[in-house]
């Protein structure tokens, strides 16, 4: 990333050195999210999921499991179309709150490590001229739609978190099974920072516009701090979930693919309950763990289904109750 910063902004000709705090909370986020991915991938479950997705999407179906890959995240990362099925109002909200994260990380990112900047025309006081790692892309007028529309991008994203994150906000505070199992950590302080951080950045809109600037520095130390608080929270606490979201697709493929090469039926209860391909990792997975679910003729207790494994153990209770000479005792 350091690479990417130096090598991406001209050898920093344009980095804004006014955003260097944003850029340390960014690298230490960026330290912190590899290194817990990396942790999260080594356990055996994760790594199993991870490997089995990786062979089915680049052996076999590439095609099919790409359009598949590209359709999945439109609906469920773009469109965020997995929380539709719960609410129309918490889809919406929700829908919200990544849409205006997803564009804010899209536009302050490439800011601050200096891959989009800003210059005046040559010769122009009115005419912007944008540049990509160095390389103009288009120009505007000042005063355009296109100057207000541009300038004020962060501030549609704040509104968008605004909107998503106090609706989620009252649910938490007024719904009682909400309140009797949720936690400040977990609930409602990832809730009150997003708001934080898109009330601070559009009061410095305010400020500048409205105000003359008055309390602007004092507003923009605010609005770093809890933009960093934000960034440095992001590998461990509840926005990790940012992260590990795009994780959960590849194993939709693992599951579709399972249910093409067919599905395991209980032994006891004669029904269908998962994929083969999900029973037969399962027993390799238990066993590189050291759990041994085998029995004496050979089958394993994990070709049960949960209906399957529960009446199986209370037949065994039942039976050995028999053998004893006591139901009840």
């Amino acid at each position: 990333m350091v690479a990417s910063v130096f090598y991406g902004s001209r050898k920093l000709q344009n980095f804004d050195a006014a955003l260097i705090t944003y850029l340390f909370g960014t690298v230490f986020a960026f330290f912190g999210i590899v290194y817990r991915y990396s942790v999260w991938l080594q356990r055996p479950p994760t790594w199993l999921y991870f490997k089995r997705s990786m062979q089915f999407l680049f052996k076999g179906k590439v095609f099919s499991h790409f359009w598949f890959l590209s359709k999945e995240t439109v609906n469920n990362i773009a469109l965020q179309r997995f929380i539709y099925p719960r609410s129309q109002y918490r889809w919406v909200a929700h829908f919200c709150i990544a849409l205006g994260c997803m564009s804010a990380f899209a536009i302050t990112f490439p800011l601050t490590f200096g891959w989009i900047h800003f210059t005046l025309a040559p010769g122009s006081i009115s005419v912007y001229e944008a540049h990509f790692f160095g390389f103009k892309v288009f120009d505007f007028e000042l005063g355009s739609l296109i100057a207000f529309l541009t300038f004020h991008a962060l501030n549609w994203s704040s509104w968008l978190v605004i909107i998503g994150s106090v609706y989620y906000l009252r649910r938490r505070l007024t719904n009682p099974g909400l309140i009797a199992t949720q936690t400040f950590e977990g609930d409602l302080l990832p809730l009150i920072l997003l708001i934080a951080i898109s009330v601070t950045g559009l009061f410095l809109t305010y400020s500048y516009q409205f105000m003359k600037g008055f309390a602007f520095d004092f507003m923009a130390v605010l609005h770093a701090v809890t933009v960093i608080m934000f960034l440095i929270w992001i590998p461990f606490g509840k926005f990790f979930h940012i992260i590990q979201r795009p994780a959960q697709i590849a194993a939709h493929i693992y599951k579709r693919e399972g249910v093409q090469r067919g599905m395991a039926v209980c032994e006891h209860t004669g029904a269908e309950f998962t994929t083969q391909l999900h029973v037969d990792d399962l027993k390799e997975l238990t066993r590189e763990l050291g759990f041994d679910f085998d029995r004496e003729d050979g089958t394993s207790h994990l070709d049960l289904s949960p209906e399957g494994k529960r009446s199986r153990l209370a037949q065994a209770h039942l039976k050995a109750r028999q053998e004893g000479g006591n139901l009840f005792g």
